[in-house]
Parts: C-alpha cells; sequence; structure tokens
C-alpha cells in the first residue's frame, strides 16, 4: 500500500495515531462496557493519553459512555472493520502471510497481529477467522471432526451463528482428553454444531483405556458409528500441541516425557508426537482420526499461536501440504526466525 508507506515517511505520527485509536475501539468491542483505568490497564497506555483519545472517538460518533463505561456504538464497529486490513498493513502481516506460507509450503496462512498466548483478543480474533474460513469451505453431506484443547474451545465461542440450515454432522476426532468439561471435544462439537446449525455426535472414549477396556467399548454401535464417520471425514479443524505440553496433560510418567524430549519431539497430534521435521517419535494409542486419514484429507484447518508453539507449527506442517494455518504474528516471526537459524 504506497499511500500507507508514503503517511509513515511523511507523517509517522498519524500512523501512531492511527493505531492507538484503532486498539481502543478493538478492546473496548471485546471488553466493553469498560472503564478508562481498565482499558488503560489492558493496553499498557497512560491514562491521560487514553482519556484524549476517548474524548476523540466520542465526538466522532464511535463511542458511548454511560455510568458503566464505555461502549463501541454501530458506527464504531463498521469503522473497526474497516480498519482491520489498515491495521494489517501497518504491521506488515500481509508480507509475512505470503512469507510463512512459502516457507511451510502450506495451502494458506492467515495470521493475526499480536500474541495470542498474552492477549485474549488475538485468540479470539484467530476464532473469527476461522469461523469465515469453514464457512467459506463447508458444504451440505459434510463430515466435519474437531478436536478438544483449549484453543479450540476459545476458537468455538467465537463462532459466529447464523439463520442457515446445514446438512452437516460435527464429531469429535478422537477421545476425550483431560477432566475440564469445556475443552473437551464432545462440548466443542456441541457448540460448533448449535452455531452452524448442524447435527452432532459424540465419541465416548477417554483417552487413555487399557486395551481391555476399550475393545470392549468399540463393539458398541454407536461407537462403530462415530469412528465410521471419523473414517469418511471431510473437513479437520485441530489445534497443534507442543510434544511436552500434551505428554505432560496426558500424565506421562516422567521417563516417557523425557525420552520424547531426548528423541526431538516438538509436536503432537491426534495422539502422535513428531519432531521438527514431522518424523513420527512415537504413538500414543488412542481412538479417532489416524494419521493416514489426516495426511490424505484436503479441508484441514489448524489454529496455534504463542512463539511456543512454534516449532510444533512447524513440524505438523510438513504433513499435509492442504494445511490451512490460522497463527498469530509472534508465532509466524519465530517460525522464521527458526528457521533462518537452521539454514
Amino acid at each position: 500500500m504506497e499511500t500507507l508507506n508514503l503517511i509513515k515517511i511523511i507523517a509517522p505520527e498519524a500512523i501512531n495515531i492511527l493505531e492507538e485509536r484503532y486498539l481502543i475501539l478493538r478492546t473496548i468491542s471485546y471488553n466493553q462496557p469498560i472503564g478508562r483505568r481498565s482499558l488503560s490497564d489492558i493496553l499498557g497506555f497512560k491514562e491521560r493519553a487514553v482519556r484524549d483519545q476517548v474524548n476523540f472517538l466520542r465526538n466522532q460518533g464511535l463511542l458511548k459512555i454511560d455510568f458503566m463505561g464505555m461502549y463501541i456504538t454501530d458506527e464504531g464497529i463498521k469503522t473497526l472493520e474497516s480498519l482491520h486490513p489498515v491495521y494489517n498493513q501497518i504491521k506488515g502481516i500481509p508480507e509475512l502471510e505470503v512469507k510463512l506460507k512459502k516457507l511451510l509450503n502450506i495451502r494458506k496462512v492467515s495470521i493475526l497481529p499480536g500474541n495470542s498466548r498474552d492477549n485474549g483478543m488475538v485468540l479470539r480474533d484467530m476464532g473469527k477467522i476461522t469461523s469465515k474460513v469453514l464457512k467459506s469451505l463447508i458444504k451440505d453431506g459434510d463430515i466435519v471432526g474437531i478436536t478438544g484443547g483449549s484453543t479450540m474451545a476459545a476458537v468455538a465461542e467465537e463462532f459466529v451463528p447464523d439463520k442457515v440450515k446445514r446438512e452437516v454432522t460435527f464429531i469429535p476426532a478422537r477421545g476425550g482428553l483431560g477432566r475440564d468439561v469445556e475443552t473437551q471435544a464432545n462440548s466443542i462439537v456441541a457448540t460448533f454444531a448449535k452455531k452452524l446449525g448442524g447435527t452432532y455426535r459424540l465419541l465416548f472414549v477417554p483417552d487413555g483405556l487399557e486395551k481391555e477396556a476399550l475393545e470392549y467399548i468399540l463393539r458398541n454401535e454407536d461407537m462403530k458409528e462415530s469412528l465410521s464417520l471419523i473414517d469418511n471425514m471431510d473437513i479437520l479443524i485441530f489445534g497443534i500441541g507442543r510434544a511436552d505440553t500434551m505428554a505432560k496433560r496426558r500424565n506421562l510418567p516422567e521417563e516417557r516425557v523425557e525420552d520424547l524430549i531426548s528423541k526431538g519431539a516438538v509436536a503432537e497430534a491426534f495422539g502422535h508426537y513428531f519432531d521438527v521435521k514431522g518424523n513420527e517419535v512415537w504413538e500414543y494409542k488412542t481412538v479417532g482420526l489416524s494419521l493416514n486419514k489426516f495426511k490424505s484429507l484436503y479441508n484441514v484447518i489448524a489454529v496455534a499461536g504463542g512463539e511456543e508453539k512454534a516449532e510444533a507449527i512447524i513440524s505438523i506442517a510438513t504433513l499435509n501440504e492442504n494445511m490451512i494455518l490460522i497463527t498469530d504474528e509472534f508465532a509466524a516471526k519465530k517460525i522464521l526466525e527458526l528457521v533462518d537459524k537452521a539454514t
């Protein structure tokens, strides 16, 4: 955007003001009603600076203020949406997306400015982008697989409901992991189906069952139906986990965790642990999506952010060139840094 580059050269203070006002509108939209002090704390801006900018935005009809705090108006929402691509240009996001897509050799990359690990708004924005991507891909008759985890739970919460009735089935891509109900794949699948107007099936299999118990459960007809749906999945939406984090979530013995790390494991997906080149290091026996099925899928949407996920993203990206990656600025820059050091 030549005009933006020209402004950066001749009037950089204008860019700074635009960024500040954009961030204020965005933060209020996610936290309304909110007071000036809380807004200052979230953004790390001085309260006086926030007050001046808020007064300007209110005078422009973009904000309203009452005894509860500040709210964004309908005109403010429209302005904020129009500013998204401008802010992305300022942050160099389009160029970063092109570089990362080429580097990872995958189908598409969408990058959100900021760090999702430290800023919940970035993760929520990742959820909104995931919603748009899925709606652009999904069609009647599709079977959509969803994994569990905190990232996927946050993504599901940000899906925008619509009035479209879809003949789509949502299914957990693997058995349950952990004790938190909100981050279980079964709960997340139900949320997806409710918001997108589809139906869903559940997978009542905890991760890590003993062989005998697993064999018994798999004889159940409902279980057979669920596994058949997984085998015939058309779209997968999943989170990418770090190998060490996922090993600890599964309460693996310390010696097993150390063994995985010593063998170079950096990523986990569907119970499989991989090194940074995508070589499988170890498989944790679990019910659900197979690695071969994952590699053969065309519509694969991965959601992962934070620079600590950089190696894991590099690893999983090697497994399926059709992958659509939705990530954040910090993860993207860390990936480029790691690859640059390795070459």
